[in-house]
């Protein structure tokens, strides 16, 4: 195996045409990044905050299935660690392993699924090798960036809006053979152009949470922000809230960041916002217990965000959910719009409804993003308008490392992991673009030093 996986590196190193690399012979198994599922139990009744990471993934071969015929193989050159990778690591709030159970009984194909490993990881760049018979717009030799939406095209739910499939799934999450490994296998509507200007490891990461943002601020499903609208973003820096400040900014939008150090405001500043709530200087506190919210900071945090842009917001960019959500429903102006999308701080969220229903605003829900969405998101990263978030990056082999650091919350932005890409740097084919937008896209780099 590790000298046909030598050959498809260097192949790809080397620019091999695209019938060199369709010819090249696949090895049987591919190393990955794995839990376990003989292991699922093994940080119960631990606190989450407890649970590390480095005792439950493991780097392994694992075989690799005959590919359906809307299916491709990749060669991945880079992934990145997103929070369903923490969760997966961590059996939170479930255990993935059925996930994998219902998707292998849908289907023979969907049987693949159901292994005792399950191989996480929910993005990827790298370059196509093998396409399913089915498969059209994709060859042998594209690069490509992968999305997580994994649909059934089969499925009447699925054309209106595919997120809101009976079906729909989250690749490396809900589905086996993830990102973080050196060959994935992938639907053919998951590809996407990879951005020229950028390394691998820069594509590898905006995916899922450019796309989700994107979803969130832009989008007609989302909140569809117009020009001139004030937007509050909590965790303004982080993986979603980076690249929502950035929709923001581009769209018209005044962001209001919320961040939790003196150093992340003026990252912020730096990205171009000015209205910035550091919540650790301000401290606020929004709960009196476990089980009593505190009007007066909502109040106090309502007249903040006045005395920066003179009014209340149209929008919140919801995502910490029980810590924030009855501030986030309280502060939003009069017909103005929550957009939520996870729940790191808890997932069951209390809020006073009177706030909601007597001021006509609307609570809804986003989650990821369908293929056009997804796609859109992309594009403007491919033409430099959306730029990455990329912080730190560690090889395949510490994946368990890299994970740890997205669960204590130890870096700003996006770690990204090394698959078959032997170093960073490698992959860009526009470097007088690259040039032009540097300073843009190394930016979390340089914050995190």
């Amino acid at each position: 195996m590790t000298s046909q996986i030598d050959a498809i590196r260097t192949a790809i190193l080397e620019g091999a045409p695209a019938e060199d690399l369709a010819s090249l012979p696949l090895p049987e198994s591919t190393r990955a990044a794995v839990i376990l599922a003989e292991e699922q139990e093994m940080f119960a009744g631990m606190a989450s905050e407890d649970k590390d990471p480095r005792q439950s993934v493991h780097i392994q071969d694992v075989a690799l299935p005959e590919i359906a015929p809307d299916e491709a193989v990749i060669a991945v050159m880079a992934s990145s660690i997103n929070f369903n990778t923490v969760w997966t690591s961590i059996f939170e709030p479930v255990s993935t392993f059925g996930f994998l159970k219902r998707l292998g009984k849908e289907s023979a194909w969907g049987a693949r699924h159901d292994q005792p490993f399950h191989v996480m990881g929910s993005d990827a760049s790298g370059v196509v090798l093998r396409v399913g018979s089915a498969v059209r717009n994709w060859k042998p030799g594209d690069r490509v960036t992968v999305h997580c939406n994994y649909v059934d095209d089969q499925d009447p739910t699925s054309h209106d809006d595919s997120m809101l499939s009976t079906n729909q799934r989250i690749w490396g999450f809900e589905t086996n053979y993830g990102g973080l490994a050196d060959l994935s296998i992938v639907k053919a509507n998951q590809l996407m152009p990879k951005p020229e200007h950028l390394t691998w490891e820069e594509s590898a990461v905006n995916a899922l949470c450019n796309s989700t943002s994107y979803r969130m601020i832009v989008s007609k499903n989302g909140a569809g922000m117009s020009q001139g609208q004030a937007v509050l973003i909590w965790g303004a820096t982080g993986g979603i809230g980076a690249y929502a400040t950035q929709y923001v900014l581009n769209g018209g939008g005044t962001p209001v960041g919320v961040v939790s150090s003196p150093e992340r405001a003026a990252l912020l500043n730096e990205m171009g916002c000015e209205a910035v709530i550091d919540r650790r200087a301000e401290d606020y506190k929004f709960w009196k217990d476990d089980n009593t919210q505190d009007q007066k900071e909502w109040l106090r945090l309502g007249k903040k965000i006045r005395s920066l842009v003179g009014r209340d917001v149209d929008i919140v960019f919801e995502h910490p959910g029980r810590q924030t959500m009855g501030a986030s429903v309280f502060v939003a102006k009069r017909g103005g719009t929550i957009i939520t999308c996870a729940a790191t701080s808890g997932f069951m969220i209390e809020y006073d409804n009177r706030y909601l229903w007597m001021n006509l605003k609307t609570l809804k829900g986003c989650h990821f993003a369908n293929y056009r969405e997804a796609y859109e998101a992309n594009r403007l990263v491919c033409e430099g308008k959306i730029h990455p978030t990329l912080s730190r990056v560690l090889p395949l082999e510490q994946t368990a490392d890299a994970a740890l650091l997205v669960h204590r919350n130890e870096v700003e932005g996006k770690v990204g992991v090394l698959a078959l890409a032997p170093t960073e740097g490698l992959g860009v084919a526009n470097p007088e673009m690259r040039e032009r937008l540097l300073p843009q896209i190394t930016l979390y780099r340089r914050f995190n030093g």
